[in-house]
């Protein structure tokens, strides 16, 4: 029975659109903040979320406090470890290199998110740390996943910026 049971466990896939869904609440933190509207959701091979984040650069000071840093972060102090084998990363915006880097170090298995990044996306745009074989460890990326709604959030974002600055120097 217990067999079975965890058998079933290992077949369960997880709700990307749900999961989603939440890092883009995380995201509109992140705008309500007058930050760049990045969020994140870090979930265990359980489904269970181990943390959430969003961007907090502008508001900390810190060049590193990006969402999926701030995920990881906060899980890592929640299970005391610093490796989150199995774990699924969604965020609304591809990750950037920085990003990438403790991604892969922290061992996570699947990165989920919305929207490419074409200026600093590390999981497929610019480049693709997901592919590369000198990293001792491999994980999988999924793109496109509520790609409209993350890609308006951030959208509309740099047009109020855009249409603030204008703003600014006609004044």
């Amino acid at each position: 029975m217990f067999l079975c049971i965890m058998s079933d466990l290992t077949q369960l896939k997880p709700d990307h659109n749900h999961f989603m869904t939440m890092a883009l609440l995380e995201a509109r933190n992140a705008f309500d903040e007058d930050e760049v509207p990045v969020g994140a959701v870090l979930v265990d091979q359980y489904g269970d979320i181990l943390s959430t984040g969003h961007n907090r650069s502008i508001c900390s000071h810190d060049p590193s406090a990006h969402a999926e840093i701030l995920a990881i972060r906060a899980a890592g102090q929640k299970i005391k470890n610093y490796r989150f084998l199995n774990s699924t990363l969604y965020v609304t915006v591809e990750p950037c290199v920085m990003c990438m880097g403790a991604i892969i170090h922290a061992r996570i298995r699947c990165v989920v998110f919305g929207v490419q990044d074409p200026k600093w996306g590390g999981a497929g745009s610019l480049y693709e740390f997901d592919k590369d074989d000198r990293f001792n460890h491999r994980l999988n990326i999924i793109k496109g996943v509520c790609e409209d709604q993350c890609r308006k959030i951030i959208v509309d974002f740099f047009k109020i910026k855009r249409c603030s600055n204008h703003l600014e120097n006609v004044f």
